[in-house]
């Protein structure tokens, strides 16, 4: 058997936020990562749908990325952007 080779493995404190609210038509069900990586962004996980991004004040600014990250409407991803600036 082949020894493992790691690029890293790390064990980092974490700091992480569990926040669920209702918009007008879906339910945001969130953990928020905060790490010393990803160069100051936070990992926003989805827990009811499975997804997740690495996420800055930049990429709340790019149009479509919440879309395409976590599969939304405009409509629901503008509810999304809404609450991520106030905690990003």
């Amino acid at each position: 058997m082949s020894e493992r080779f790691y690029l890293y493995n790390d064990l980092v404190d974490t700091k992480t936020r569990f926040v669920s609210f209702m918009g007008e038509n879906n339910r945001f069900d969130l953990a928020i990562i905060q790490s010393d990586r990803h160069y100051g962004k936070q990992i926003v996980l989805d827990m009811q749908g499975s997804r997740y991004a690495i996420i800055g004040p930049d990429d709340l600014k790019e149009e479509g990325y919440l879309e395409y990250a976590f599969q939304l409407s405009e409509e629901d991803a503008e509810e999304l952007r809404q609450f991520l600036y106030e905690v990003i």
